[in-house]
């Protein structure tokens, strides 16, 4: 296990580097960067200045025409290129990004004035929260449900269950938010909960017990909003699995022994149907962090890596861009190899050694 697990560790580096390589270089020609959208910026304030001058700019100008609407001076357009970085070649500026990722110096946010890993730090509390708590929510729901469907399959319960997760499937997570917001929210009925940030303003000062309840009140909605959406799937991926299990002639030999069906489920086929389920929590975990909960972030103006990602990808925002993407991947590949390691917890039986 130890040489596998080496193996896949060395594998991340070459991955890692021709992802970030790939995506920088489809980003050089893709339209409208940050020089290009200052320029445009200047340009617009210009033609703007020329139209609210009206005459008194052309007899201000000696030339009897505005600068800014017949283009800008080539030194300011050198400025901002070098302001950005981009008075280098594509290359040297992909080999000091590199250089600096390996030392997890991901820059300074073009716009907005911070250093990338400051960015992420302020934002991780929000994704984590949704991303955690929504993830251990789901799995809680969808496994019990999924294996009571199993064991009932064709019963009332399976029928009436069945219908309930066909409605969490169809719904998407951000309409099934606003939803939230319009009943539970003060939209059209309901002010019962919040719709901004983590905690309350002050209540930094409160007591620990009161934070708390706090913070779990800011996040009822929210956390609502993503397991509605996300347990769907995984509760008939359960229910398929057990299913599978249970027709096959282990089972069958299991009760002809006289085995309890608790322990014919539990002792035999749970261990089995789990390893396609439970080697899956990593990733399922860094999807909801960091992908799924986007537009649940914005519905409920919470402000954490999804929206910034967004954001940054929006405004041509490279640093944030490709520090936030380098993170996603990192963590993404390492949470692959944790998979791998969860199907050796849930089979000891399970060698990839020996598959060598």
């Amino acid at each position: 296990m130890t040489g596998y697990l080496l193996r896949r560790l060395l594998l991340v580096i070459p991955t890692l580097f021709g992802i970030i390589a790939i995506n920088f270089a489809v980003i050089q020609f893709a339209p409208g960067g940050p020089v290009e959208q200052m320029i445009a910026d200047l340009r617009g304030k210009g033609a703007m200045s020329s139209r609210l001058g009206g005459a008194s700019s052309d007899i201000g100008n000696a030339g009897g025409t505005y600068r800014g609407a017949s283009g800008l001076d080539p030194h300011i357009i050198a400025d901002i290129k070098k302001m950005f970085g981009f008075d280098k070649p594509p290359l040297t500026r992909f080999l000091d990004m590199v250089g600096g990722y390996l030392r997890f110096d991901f820059g300074r946010s073009f716009f907005r004035d911070q250093s990338v890993v400051q960015l992420m730090l302020q934002k991780m509390p929000v994704s984590i929260s949704l991303g955690l708590w929504s993830t251990l929510l789901i799995y809680g729901i969808s496994i019990p449900l999924g294996i009571a469907k199993a064991v009932r399959d064709g019963s009332r319960f399976d029928v009436a269950s069945s219908a309930v997760v066909l409605v969490g499937y169809a719904i998407p997570g951000f309409l099934f938010a606003i939803m939230l917001v319009v009943v539970f929210a003060g939209g059209s009925f309901l002010d019962l909960f919040p719709l901004r940030g983590l905690t309350s303003e002050g209540s930094s000062s409160w007591p620990w017990w009161d934070r708390a309840l706090d913070y779990a009140w800011h996040m009822v909605l929210p956390i609502t909003a993503v397991v509605a959406g996300g347990f769907a799937s995984l509760t008939m991926l359960t229910k398929n699995c057990f299913l599978e299990e249970i027709r096959k002639q282990y089972t069958v030999t299991a009760r002809a022994k006289g085995a309890s069906e608790r322990r014919v489920l539990y002792g035999h086929i749970f261990r089995n149907a789990m390893l396609l389920i439970v080697a899956g929590f990593p990733q399922a975990f860094i999807g909801v962090l960091f992908t799924s909960a986007l537009l649940v972030e914005i519905v409920f103006s919470l402000d954490g890596l999804g929206l910034l990602g967004f954001q940054a990808a929006i405004q041509r925002d490279y640093p944030v861009m490709f520090g936030t993407l380098y993170i996603f991947t990192l963590l993404g590949l390492l949470m692959q190899i944790v998979g791998d390691m969860l199907y050796t917890v849930v089979d000891p039986r399970i060698d990839f050694e020996a598959r060598g």
